[in-house]
């Protein structure tokens, strides 16, 4: 059982926390020890955060995961673990961590408990409210970055990293959505109720709109962001933000995956390399230019 509430948390989808590590490494102070160590423990403490918000999801959606084709699958929906025990988890976890969030920074608490309370409100509300939902999602990545930015005190930090942040949650949401709608058809309101809002055309649309502001905020971002080399070295990354964004786009309509984007990440190697070597790059450029 201990190992179903461990993989209700969701511990592969912890990547998407990475996020918090955004301000640490754009601020030029990834080998500042204290910057470090506090992002690593703001890391854990949004990793459970995010895992009592994941508990709360399954707990909400339990009838509606029973019916869909591998979500059925999970602890709760399965009955491994069982209602009860879902339940005391989702009340010790931010019971534990937020009290420990203040302690670690004033703000980085507000941040967790304001994360906290939009993903309970995303789980009984704002989920079935059509574009909203998927504004809502993004929202949290963008907390995810500002947690970042309170615990490392960020001085460089530039407005225009997140407003690309915005874009890139809602370009991840939306392949997911799409991916969902393809693979569910006639059924996929059944699983999602929202969906029966969207369909593939207006999904397809929105994905043009937000794929051209990525592109176009990044590049601002590498000629007009304060704070960077004057040599515009930084424009250099702008190749591997385009693959990475068409190579997305090759998984979720040649190859038909993309409904799970941590698990795209994970597993897709072009991917993983060109993310690698874009981050090889930010650091090349910020510390040793």
């Amino acid at each position: 059982m201990i190992t179903g509430i461990f993989k209700t948390l969701r511990p592969h989808q912890w990547t998407k926390n990475g996020f918090i590590f955004v301000a640490l490494i754009f601020d030029v102070k990834l080998f500042q020890i204290d910057a470090l160590v506090k992002t690593i423990v703001g890391f854990i403490l949004l990793c459970f955060i995010s895992g009592t918000v994941y508990v709360i999801n399954d707990l909400a959606d339990i009838d509606k995961d029973r019916q869909h084709p591998t979500k059925k699958n999970r602890p709760l929906a399965s009955g491994r673990v069982p209602v009860k025990v879902g339940i005391i988890t989702a009340i010790i976890l931010p019971a534990v961590c937020l009290p420990l969030g203040f302690w670690l920074d004033f703000y980085f608490g507000l941040i967790l408990t304001g994360y906290l309370l939009l993903q309970i409100g995303y789980s009984f509300f704002l989920k079935n409210v059509v574009i909203v939902d998927i504004l809502t999602v993004a929202a949290g990545f963008v907390l995810r970055v500002a947690g970042g930015v309170v615990l490392v005190d960020a001085v460089r930090f530039s407005p225009w990293l997140y407003v690309f942040t915005v874009l890139l949650a809602l370009f991840v949401v939306l392949g997911k959505r799409r991916a969902e709608l393809s693979e569910l058809k006639g059924q996929a309101t059944n699983t999602r109720a929202i969906l029966s809002e969207y369909n593939l055309p207006f999904l397809d649309e929105m994905m043009d709109v937000v794929t051209a502001g990525i592109l176009m905020t990044y590049a601002f971002y590498t000629f007009f962001a304060e704070g960077l080399p004057e040599n515009h070295l930084m424009m250099l990354t702008i190749p591997f933000v385009i693959y990475g964004i068409f190579r997305y786009l090759y998984i979720l309509h040649v190859q038909g995956n993309g409904g799970a984007p941590d698990e795209v990440v994970l597993t897709d190697r072009p991917l993983q390399i060109c993310v690698a070597l874009f981050w090889l790059a930010v650091v090349a450029i910020l510390y040793l230019a």
